[in-house]
Formats: C-alpha cells, structure tokens, sequence
C-alpha cells in the first residue's frame, strides 16, 4: 500500500505496524528478541505491530535494530537552500516565518490604495455608514 494523503492516521499506523512485522520477520527475530535489542517491552513492540502509536524515540530504537535507520531519512529530506535565501541571509539560519496572513493584508492594502488612486477614484466628503 503506498502511503497517501487520503488515508487515515489509523490505516497509516497499521500499515506501518504491518511492515515492521514483516521485516522482523525477515531479519529472523521474534517480538522478544527484537524488543530485547531495541531496549523496550515486547508489548511496546506489539502494540506498534498491531497499528498503535508509539514514541518517536521507540520507533528510532526499532527502526535501528532493523537496520532501517538509513530509510528514515527519506522520511524528512533535508531541504536545499536556495541561492537567494542564502545571499539574503548571508551565512545566517533562517528561524521565523512571517504570517502569510499579515502579508497579504499589508500588500493588499497598498495595492488597493495604489489601484484607487490610478483609476481617479475620488473620495467622499462624509464618513462610511453601514448598509451604504
């Protein structure tokens, strides 16, 4: 089963869980051992077989003793930075991302102003009333 957006968290667990089997399987290893290596109880391991959540950190514990340590890198590639970004940060790491919802009220006003005032719109002498 390939993994999608449509699925659910619930059906990504279990496939995940079943995979896991799987591969212990094929690394020859029963619950026990496999959960004695990775430093956590065999019913963590069952659990996680079954398609229940688990930590982060007891999944890396599996996924090593698995040798599929490598794989979870796939999982969240590192993202390249562009050039531009680099030459604007100069050498620094970008740490904050600015709303993109206060962006575009910024740029809209500006742009709505810059609009009104290209096409002659003139303004009124009275204050807006609701209902106008």
């Amino acid at each position: 089963m390939k993994m999608a957006v449509r699925l659910t968290d619930e059906t990504i667990l279990s496939e995940l869980g079943q995979r896991l089997e799987r591969h212990r399987i094929g690394a020859a290893l029963t619950q026990a051992q496999l959960a004695r290596e990775a430093g956590v109880a065999k019913r963590t391991l069952e659990r996680i077989e079954s398609g229940n959540g688990c930590e982060l950190t007891t999944l890396i514990r599996v996924l090593r003793v698995l040798k599929l340590l490598d794989e979870l890198d796939a999982l969240i590639p590192e993202l390249p930075s562009s050039p531009i970004d680099l030459l604007m940060l100069q050498g620094r790491k970008r740490q904050r991302v600015r709303s993109p919802r206060l962006k575009a009220r910024v740029s809209k006003t500006t742009n709505s102003a810059q609009t009104d005032a290209e096409k002659g719109v003139a303004s009124r002498g009275s204050a807006w009333k609701w209902g106008e």
